[in-house]
């Protein structure tokens, strides 16, 4: 998934799916707690990434299971857009995300990120400097 989508909550805490991001979220999808630099956006999941992370999460021994890994479910919305491709948020997520109104809705290779608008404004003015983009290149092997 790749690319950039600004959107608007709706007075039903309704998002749209953004058009071109559509066939890769197929019909369901899953949305829970994000970290992206240390930041509070929320994360979606394709239903194949989200049974994956299921799967791995199951298969690790109670011990080596932490409460904090499972916040990520405890607290995720399975999203099944209606035919105008709108899914509702709980309130917590739009909370902990810190979204009121404004969204940037952002494709991030396997999954997508819903960042309120002004956190995500601030996160690019951040890191969006050569040096920066040049180390992130080569953190993945180009």
């Amino acid at each position: 998934m790749i690319g950039k989508y600004p959107a608007k909550l709706d007075d039903k805490n309704r998002l749209f799916v953004p058009a071109k991001l559509r066939g890769e979220l197929g019909d369901v999808f899953y949305v829970t707690l994000g970290v992206n630099c240390r930041r509070s956006c929320l994360t979606v999941y394709t239903e194949e990434e989200w049974k994956r992370l299921e799967t791995n999460f199951n298969a690790l021994p109670l011990s080596q299971r932490s409460d904090t890994a499972s916040l990520i479910f405890m607290n995720a919305n399975r999203c099944d857009p209606d035919k105008q491709f709108r899914f509702s948020l709980s309130q917590f997520l739009l909370d902990y995300a810190g979204i009121k109104r404004d969204v940037m809705i952002v494709g991030r290779a396997g999954q997508a990120e819903i960042w309120a608008a002004e956190a995500f404004t601030e996160f690019e003015r951040e890191n969006l400097t050569p040096e920066k983009l040049l180390a992130s290149l080569e953190a993945i092997g180009l």
